[in-house]
């Protein structure tokens, strides 16, 4: 079974003051934190290994973590001094896959069981497409909850691209399957998932799973208070 990442190492800026002094991840949705219910929903599609980046806040999380009592085996990778930002901090986990693709995840998007298929979809696509280096799981932005994002990809025949001139209609998730290959030649410490996303893109080697879901994912302090009133 296919080991995961959840990265949770950022700051969360575009929700403060909450998350001056609570890390992202722990924000609460109904019973659960962003993090408890992304292992849980990882637990439940049966991942046996999750590694999970800190930094902002990072004590808050091992502490929060060392209490709960997960099924999965968790290791935690605490990002000391400067933070790597997304690419910088899989890279800094990468020796925990070896030369397998692994499952790159963030906490914010409301993940739940209807999920569990499109996952299963990405993770065949990974297996199956011969020139595939990374699958990501996209969203028609109609279906976004917050009406305010432009979008960040455009898709054709399952590849993804990316062209300023014309509008995006899709957008990332926040759930992909990568090859540890691709981040071989990275000798920076810190960059962003981007830098990949982007090299593959011109390589025709990113591809994309369109979601049926509605999409929900804590963006800013005003959506995070009206999905807490919906759920």
């Amino acid at each position: 079974m296919i080991k995961a990442m959840i990265l949770s190492a950022g700051y969360g800026k575009r929700l403060n003051p909450l998350t001056l002094e609570r890390p992202k991840p722990l924000l609460e949705i109904g019973n659960e934190t962003l993090l408890s219910n992304t292992i849980k929903f990882l637990e439940k599609y049966g991942v046996k290994e999750i590694v999970i980046n800190v930094h902002f806040l990072a004590d808050q999380i091992i502490d929060y973590l060392n209490k709960k009592s997960f099924k999965v085996k968790i290791k935690i990778i605490k990002e000391e001094g400067k933070i790597l930002d997304t690419g910088g901090g899989v890279l800094n986990a990468i020796k925990n896959f070896q030369n397998d693709p692994f499952l790159i995840i963030n906490p914010d998007t409301l993940w739940n069981e209807n999920y569990h298929q499109e996952l299963k979809l990405v993770e065949e696509k990974i297996t199956k497409e011969k020139n595939c280096k990374c699958v990501m799981l996209v969203v028609n932005k109609e279906k976004s909850f917050d009406k305010n994002f432009k979008g960040d990809f455009n898709m054709t025949n399952d590849l993804i691209a990316k062209n300023e001139e014309k509008k995006y209609q899709y957008i990332y998730t926040g759930m992909q399957i990568i090859n540890p290959k691709v981040f071989a030649d990275y000798k920076n410490k810190v960059f962003s998932m981007n830098d990949i996303w982007n090299n593959l893109i011109a390589e025709k080697k990113l591809f994309g799973v369109q979601s049926k879901n509605k999409f929900y994912h804590i963006s800013t302090l005003n959506i995070y208070e009206n999905l807490k009133k919906n759920f």
